[in-house]
């Protein structure tokens, strides 16, 4: 039987996102919360499914909004960051039941549904299926930060020399103190968003919310007290710390190598509070050439290729974004 949020007790909802191997910050009632405090960005979604052993599954997403109603018809749709959190002995009736039932509540509201999968879910792949959704490749890389001296000896030659000569340098990573700092980080990835990825950006409300709630740190990328670079990093607590957005002023500040210092100042982070996986959070198709994933691949991580499930629920509309944005990206 799936529940819809308000009907699903937050601490069972808590211990199923701690237990679960699928479990992840962007499943946890905060993160819901989270997307719940922006209405003009988010139209958040929250179902369960539940049997009488408890509470099986949770599934955690929003419909992205537009202020512009022309623009928001071409572009809805909804994310499932990090895919649904599973109990481990999940049955494939329940998953297929709790995905069917995601799929019928925005039936009307997203061109597409997709599931951003950080974890294995390959388990219950033809369960995704039958309610509709189909696999698609997608890698990422999950550093394991248990052993610091191990961390170390992972790196490449080549970030081992970054990473020293960036230190004789004076930079440094630091937790943000102040919201001027966030403000400082949030100019340098706006404009990393304009030159280099080319796709929307959430506005500098969403960066300064995470941060007055406390779901995670911005550790940030200084020399000489300027910021010039950092990521922001969701935590979920004794499992995993993401780098959701990562960036670095590396033209004007190459010896201080602000992108390499912000990821792997996140994998010490990691080790010094008990975290054991660092997830960066995305390195591209499978052979489909990445810049992105070449630059990932030398901090020492492990490859893997957990995938996405896609429902596409209006092929038209889905067509035209898939355009749209490879036009973008061309400019």
């Amino acid at each position: 039987m799936h529940v819809l949020c308000d009907e699903i007790d937050r601490a069972e909802w808590s211990r199923l996102v701690a237990e679960s191997a699928t479990g992840t910050w962007f499943q946890t009632p905060e993160a819901y919360d989270f997307f719940a405090s922006q209405p003009e960005l988010f139209e958040p979604f929250c179902l369960g499914i539940r049997s009488a052993q408890g509470l099986r599954g949770v599934c955690v997403g929003y419909v992205t909004k537009e202020h512009s109603a022309f623009k928001q018809f071409f572009t809805r749709r909804a994310i499932i960051i990090g895919g649904p959190c599973l109990a481990d002995d999940a049955t494939n009736a329940e998953v297929e039941g709790l995905m069917s039932a995601v799929r019928t509540i925005l039936r009307h509201k997203a061109i597409y549904i997709e599931t951003r999968n950080f974890n294995d879910y390959s388990r219950w792949r033809e369960a995704f299926e039958q309610a509709g959704f189909a696999y698609q490749p997608h890698l990422n890389f999950h550093v394991d930060c248990t052993d610091e001296e191990a961390m170390r000896n992972k790196l490449s030659d080549n970030r081992k020399r970054q990473i020293k000569k960036a230190i004789q340098n004076g930079s440094h990573v630091v937790e943000a103190q102040k919201e001027e700092e966030i403000i400082a980080w949030y100019a340098i990835l706006k404009s990393l968003y304009r030159s280099k990825v080319k796709t929307p950006l959430f506005p500098l409300s969403f960066f300064l919310t995470f941060y007055r709630k406390k779901l995670g740190k911005f550790l940030l990328v200084k020399t000489n007290e300027r910021v010039i670079g950092g990521m922001m990093c969701p935590i979920l607590d004794g499992k995993c710390i993401y780098e959701w957005f990562v960036c670095g002023d590396d033209v004007a500040y190459k010896d201080a190598s602000p992108s390499v210092m912000a990821t792997y100042g996140a994998m010490e982070y990691a080790h010094a509070h008990t975290i054991p996986i660092f997830d960066i959070m995305g390195a591209g198709k499978p052979d489909v050439p990445y810049g992105v994933r070449d630059f990932k691949a030398e901090f020492g991580g492990k490859l893997v290729e957990h995938g996405r499930f896609l429902k596409v629920q209006k092929p038209v509309l889905y067509g035209i974004g898939v355009m749209g944005v490879k036009m973008l990206k061309k400019i």
